[in-house]
């Protein structure tokens, strides 16, 4: 062990097999950073970037700096994502983008902490080092966190942070759906819908390196974002849509019966047909979407607890080594 080497990495090499999750598209002016400062930070993980049908020499500065190369050619990040958790077997999981805005070295105090507190999630949250790290759209996609938190209740500050450090029974247990950079999302709300036990650090954010362009699209991938959150939301609480969506809809049946019946009670008048026929009609829809809730709600339930099986069936994070 070198002089300079991180004692607490060491420690953690020396327990547990760590894979370092890298999707890659067009990366060829940083991916070798990322490799490098991986590698220096975790010296016996090993190194795995996924090239998403790049055009450039991302795959080859890659596989210069020592990591090993595969290609995923279903275009999206969501699709790599997916790849790697199917394919790669591991104890620990760090998952991260390959721009070289992250920051290597904390990933053993992710992981430390992920053991110590028997975690299976613990999310980079970015605090920026310079005032261009950030665009400024991205910066404004954050706000997603505030809607995720109203909807699935306590998230994390940074729900859209790549970087990421997973538990094996996570990865494995984990049905990846998202083919884009919702994947994010995604991610937090699983671990947000079992309840399972998460955590976020504070680590650097940094500029992209000279040459490096962002593949994320401001508004068009902050839409598919919001369209995930919407969809996990009809997914994962369709009571509390469908039922909202019920007391809208009884509402205005009210509001337009109410009319009619002041006038016949008080003038003894017979009600226009049509609004009669709304009110009525926005009433049966109201019970209608009341039950596609309750239906539904009780789908969720079960898919819920296959997923819940499915995760209590693997060993808990440091558990494949000790019973080993």
């Amino acid at each position: 062990m070198s002089s300079n080497q991180d004692p607490a990495a060491s420690a953690v090499a020396s327990r547990y097999e760590v894979a370092v999750l890298v999707p890659c598209y067009n990366e060829e002016h940083a991916i070798a950073k990322v490799v490098g400062d991986f590698r220096a930070a975790l010296p016996e993980a090993t190194v795995y970037v996924y090239d998403n049908n790049s055009n450039d020499d991302t795959a080859a500065a890659a596989k210069a700096a020592g990591a090993v190369v595969r290609r995923e050619p279903h275009q999206g990040k969501g699709y790599v994502v997916r790849r790697m958790f199917n394919d790669i077997e591991a104890d620990l999981y760090v998952l991260v983008d390959g721009d070289a805005t992250y920051d290597a070295a904390s990933a053993p105090q992710m992981i430390g902490k992920l053991l110590d507190d028997r975690l299976d999630m613990v999310v980079a949250t970015r605090i920026e080092r310079e005032a261009k790290a950030y665009r400024r759209g991205h910066r404004t996609g954050n706000l997603v966190t505030g809607l995720v938190t109203h909807i699935f209740g306590r998230a994390f500050s940074d729900i859209l942070s790549g970087y990421r450090v997973f538990s094996r029974r996570f990865v494995k247990s984990f049905p990846v759906l998202s083919g884009g950079f919702e994947i994010e999302t995604e991610l937090t709300v699983h671990a947000l819908e079992l309840e399972l036990p998460v955590d976020e650090v504070a680590t650097p954010y940094y500029p992209r390196p000279s040459g490096s362009a962002s593949k994320l699209s401001t508004w068009h991938d902050g839409f598919r974002i919001l369209r995930t959150v919407l969809r996990l939301y009809r997914a994962e609480r369709p009571l509390s849509l469908f039922g909202t969506g019920a007391i809208a809809l009884a509402l205005v049946s009210i509001g337009l019966a109410i009319p009619i019946f002041i006038t016949y009670m008080r003038e003894g008048l017979v009600p226009r047909l049509p609004t009669a026929v709304l009110s009525t009609g926005l009433m049966l829809l109201a019970f209608l979407s009341l039950a596609c809730g309750l239906i539904l709600d009780t789908v969720t339930r079960g898919r819920r607890e296959a997923k819940l099986i499915a995760y209590l069936s693997l060993r808990a994070p440091g558990e494949e080594r000790r019973r080993s």
